[in-house]
Formats: structure tokens, C-alpha cells, sequence
């Protein structure tokens, strides 16, 4: 029985180690087997490059506008007021009409001007008539004193009395005169053209030079004047710019400019910056200047507000559209692909925009090679299939 045993548990012995055997032969012909794969079929199994839009960037004639807020004035605007005190008898015109140089506006009671040029005029006629007789006292003085019948010194003194009346006249006609301009005053009328404001002053009420509220304002709009302001920086920009020595020559040289209205739509019409004036403002730190806009059909209007809109010409300018961008940490970056088709993350510089591009100061040349979308896949150093040149993504470098 032990010789039984024995032979038992050596038969199962020899059967564990045909079975390791056999295990450890499989598990080397498996690892032989794909150890003799071809290495495409391995490449294979690897995720292919993505494929994406890349453009070549050139350099390009480019304009650039940068927009400050306007408020927009009339070429004349003025404050209608009464030169003469008295009650408002007339109101000749309503609020918002358009009127003509030297049309009435407005009638003052003028009675009692009229009395007083009346007053002026008699007291002119008393004058003329004292100038009468001093002549004929001198008349009748001056053989008296050659036949020596009475003294020179009555002579004397009535041709003295003579040049008092001829003064006393002088000064009654200065009165008349300025009778006549008061009682004048008693008709207000408009100096420019232009369109009429608002009217606080109702008839019947009492109106004087020293009123602080004008009757109405007028304003004279065929052409506006545009304002704005430009900070230090801004300024010092501008300054280097638009060529010029002096403020006048880059006045001369400057192009035209566009208003943008308060809904943003463009004013037909462009306008020439005319005026810069000659201080900064001591509480704002700005510089403001003016712009002048044709007006014919009267659509601006004094108190309006708009944006004018400020050109530069860029010439050899990059530009880099935003959606190929990328910003991080307030940086803004592009990924720029080398001849092997591997892409580096760059940081550029933003000094402009014109549409939908950015406008580049460095960081990326011309010649350079971009992808214009899916830029949030990539990582550095990826390499990546791009697209032909023909295609639409590849165009949109050029597109505002």
C-alpha cells in the first residue's frame, strides 16, 4: 500500500509540472508572437493628427478706428434775451421753428419807450431853438461892438452861450438816438438763423436784461460742431501719429473722421477735425477737440451725444483674426506650426483692432503659419494635419 501511495503522488508531481510547462510555452509563444508584429500595424493603433485650418500671415495696408464719446453743438447757439425791461406783449414764433436772420420773435409793450423818444425829440427842438437865439443875440452884438456902442464882453459871452446850446443840441440828438434804439429793443429779433428752443417766458409776463432765464435759446445748425476729449496718452499718441510740427499742420493732415450716433448708426456725412484746443483740463486730465460736420438737412441738432470715430492707416500692418486667439492670465496667445507640422503656443502683442482681427505688434511675422480654430485640443508640441491653403478656414486672416 505505501508503494501505492508513493507512485500516486509521484504521477501527480509529473502532471503539475506538464502543466507549467505547457503554460510557461503558451505565455512565451504569445509574448514571440507579438513581439513579431509589424511596427505599422502598432503605429496603427496610435490616434492619427487632427486635422485643422492654418493660415500663412502676411503683411497688409490696414485702417484701424478708435471711438470717443461727442457731444454735438450747433454753430451758433445763443440765448435770446431782452435788452429792455418791460411786459412781454407778443409771442411771434413757436418753440421749435425754424427762423430767419432778423425775423421778430418776440414784442414788448413799447409805450413808454415811445413817450420817451417823444420826450427826447422835444427836448432835440428846445435845443435847436436855443442855438437860434444865441445866433441872433450874436447877430445883433457883433455891429453894436464894432461901432464901439457896447463892450466886446457881451460878445464874448453870448457866442459862449451859442456853443452851450450847440452842445445841449448835441446831447438831445444822442437822446433821440438812444430813444430810438430802446424803443428798437421793444421788437426782439433773431441775429442767425436758425431753429428756436423752448419758450419759458408766456405773454403778459414781465422780462428784464437781469433775468437769469433767456426767452429762448436759437440755434443755428446748417453745421455742427462736434467735441471730444482725448486723454494724456491718447494725446501723445495722436501727436506721433498724424505728421505735423505744430498742432495746425496735423490739423491739415488729418482724414476725415465719422460720427457714430446714439444708436451707433454711421451720420452719413464725414467731418474734418478743425480745433484742438490750447490746455489740458485741469479736473479731467483731457485735451478736448472739435470737429466740424455739414448739417443741411438738419438731422443733428444741438444737445445730441455720438461717438466719433477716429481712423489710422496702418501700413504693413499683421493681422491675426480673434478667433484664432487664445487668452490667458490677460495674455493672448496664437499657436504658430513649424515645417514638421508641430505647434508652439505664443504670446503676441495687441495694439488695434480692425473688425473681427486683431492688429499685431510682435510675437508672430509675416510668413508665419497659424491655426485659425481648435485651439483648446492642442497642446505644445503637438503635431497636426493641417489643411490646404484653398481652403475657406484658411481665408479668414483676410476677412474684417
Amino acid at each position: 500500500m505505501k508503494s501505492l501511495h508513493r507512485l500516486f503522488l509521484l504521477f501527480n508531481s509529473v502532471k503539475q509540472f506538464i502543466i507549467v510547462r505547457y503554460v510557461l510555452i503558451f505565455a512565451l509563444l504569445f509574448i514571440l508572437l507579438n513581439g513579431c508584429k509589424p511596427k505599422q500595424e502598432q503605429a496603427a493603433a496610435a490616434p492619427p493628427p487632427p486635422v485643422l485650418p492654418v493660415s500663412l500671415i502676411a503683411e497688409q495696408t490696414e485702417t484701424t478706428f478708435i471711438e470717443y464719446p461727442a457731444a454735438i453743438q450747433g454753430a451758433v447757439d445763443i440765448d435770446v434775451r431782452p435788452q429792455v425791461s418791460g411786459y412781454l406783449q407778443s409771442v411771434l414764433v413757436n418753440e421749435g421753428a425754424y427762423v430767419q436772420a432778423g425775423q421778430t420773435l418776440f414784442k414788448i409793450n413799447d409805450n413808454p419807450f415811445r413817450e420817451a423818444l417823444n420826450n427826447a425829440k422835444a427836448s432835440l427842438h428846445a435845443a435847436e431853438a436855443a442855438i437860434l437865439n444865441a445866433q441872433l443875440e450874436i447877430d445883433k452884438l457883433t455891429p453894436l461892438v464894432q461901432n464901439k456902442v457896447v463892450s466886446d464882453y457881451q460878445l464874448k459871452t453870448a457866442k459862449a452861450a451859442y456853443k452851450i446850446a450847440q452842445a445841449n443840441a448835441e446831447q438831445a440828438k444822442a437822446n433821440v438816438a438812444s430813444a430810438q434804439i430802446n424803443l428798437g429793443y421793444t421788437n426782439v429779433k433773431a441775429t442767425v438763423s436758425g431753429y428756436i428752443g423752448r419758450i419759458p417766458k408766456k405773454q403778459g409776463s414781465l422780462v428784464s436784461p437781469a433775468d437769469q432765464t433767456a426767452l429762448t435759446q436759437l440755434s443755428d445748425i446748417h453745421e455742427v460742431h462736434v467735441y471730444f476729449s482725448l486723454g494724456e496718452n491718447d494725446f501723445n499718441s495722436f501727436n506721433s501719429k498724424y505728421p505735423g510740427k505744430t498742432p495746425a499742420d496735423r490739423i491739415k493732415n488729418l482724414p476725415a473722421v465719422e460720427l457714430l450716433l446714439a444708436d451707433n448708426s454711421a451720420y452719413p456725412v464725414k467731418g474734418r477735425i478743425d480745433m484742438i484746443d490750447g490746455q489740458f483740463d485741469k479736473n479731467t486730465g483731457a485735451i478736448t477737440l472739435r470737429a466740424s460736420f455739414p448739417n443741411a438737412n438738419g438731422v443733428l441738432r444741438s444737445g445730441n451725444t455720438g461717438k466719433i470715430r477716429l481712423g489710422l492707416k496702418h501700413d504693413d500692418a499683421i493681422l491675426v483674426p480673434q478667433s484664432a486667439t487664445v487668452e490667458m492670465q490677460d495674455k493672448v496667445f496664437v499657436f504658430a506650426m513649424n515645417k514638421d507640422n508641430k505647434v508652439s503656443k505664443l504670446p503676441i502683442t495687441v495694439i488695434g483692432k480692425s473688425g473681427t482681427n486683431y492688429l499685431i505688434k510682435d510675437g508672430v511675422k509675416a510668413g508665419d503659419q497659424i491655426v485659425l480654430s481648435g485651439m483648446d485640443r492642442l497642446q505644445e508640441g503637438q503635431v497636426i494635419q493641417p489643411e490646404k491653403a484653398s481652403d475657406k478656414a484658411a481665408n479668414l486672416i483676410s476677412k474684417k
